[in-house]
């Protein structure tokens, strides 16, 4: 694998191994001294032409952690401001001798755009509606691992809740989910839906009372309030009226489900009860687990043995 673009470009028994991998980073992660050489003398740049704190610190951590010298990009302090392309952005960097890309960008399928300017690899950090493949991944390893079901979600029902139609996180988590096995329930007002949902291979609820006490799984998303015309957006009463997680809504979770959120929470709008007062719920699991599926991906695209440089940690 050269580059990790969309979930598309993983197999089933890819989505598999690197979840098994992350089970040897997080390992890792659990050590006194979190650290590993297993890419040392590979350098990673982070570039980011979206604002992200959990996505970006999180890969930089990974990063880190494998021994990777990292370097930080910001569009908001660089010469983009003063009219650089991003294709000369990435060649630049890659002239600094950059052994992977990172990238958040705000057009769908700048990633895949910026592979034909370097021969370093690229991975996807989210660009657009399209795709977030590291945030499908840390997902489902959140929810198999808390299952016990490491190679599939059979059976498990997950119902996605909220802003499905400008959401990349919910592209990436439908197509993994599905691919294991889970049964997935979109639960939103009609425009927060796709146009179609041919192929999908979902299903909808037009609230989340219709869902809530049947369901293994209830992931919140909140609205993309940056990529909706302003006339589209729906009244934020009548959304958190259906849509919204109450404390009355929680209490009739099932007593094993699972409460996920990619973040950031909007307090108030899709998520009315305080999380960490549902039992239920593995958000801040989820970033934990972030560290150790990006550790994962970026070990599988520049990695060596992994006996060799996973297993001694003392030397790094």
């Amino acid at each position: 694998m050269k580059h990790l673009l969309s979930t598309r470009d993983l197999s089933t028994d890819d989505i598999v191994s690197i979840m098994a991998m992350a089970d040897h980073m997080a390992e890792i992660n659990s050590r006194a001294v979190p650290k590993v050489p297993a890419l040392r003398g590979r350098t990673i740049a982070s570039v980011f032409f979206e604002d992200s704190t959990r996505t970006r610190l999180s890969f930089e951590t990974a990063a880190t952690r494998l021994s990777a010298e990292v370097m930080t990009f910001t569009a908001s302090s660089s010469s983009v401001n003063k009219g650089e392309s991003l294709r000369d952005t990435i060649e630049t960097l890659s002239a600094m001798g950059v052994d992977a890309f990172v990238v958040r960008h705000k057009s769908s399928g700048a990633p895949q755009q910026i592979t034909q300017w370097t021969d370093a690899s690229v991975v996807n950090a989210g660009d657009g509606w399209h795709q977030h493949p590291t945030q499908g991944l840390l997902d489902a390893y959140t929810i198999t691992r808390n299952f016990n079901e490491l190679n599939s979600m059979n059976g498990r029902t997950v119902a996605i809740v909220g802003d499905i139609k400008h959401s990349r996180v919910a592209r990436s988590d439908i197509d993994i989910f599905t691919r294991l096995g889970a049964k997935v329930v979109l639960v939103a007002p009609a425009a927060f839906l796709p146009s179609t949902l041919d192929g999908w291979g979902v299903s909808t609820a037009d609230s989340l009372d219709d869902v809530i006490g049947v369901v293994d799984v209830v992931y919140m998303l909140r609205i993309q309030r940056e990529r909706i015309d302003a006339a589209q957006m729906p009244s934020l009463r009548e959304y958190s009226s259906l849509f919204a997680l109450t404390p009355e809504r929680a209490a009739r979770m099932q007593s094993h489900a699972l409460l996920l959120h990619p973040g950031p929470i909007n307090r108030g709008v899709e998520m009315i009860v305080d999380p960490s007062l549902v039992p239920g719920s593995r958000i801040l699991q989820q970033v934990t687990n972030g560290i150790s599926i990006r550790m994962a991906v970026l070990f599988s695209l520049l990695g060596g043995d992994a006996t060799a440089t996973l297993s001694n940690g003392a030397d790094a």
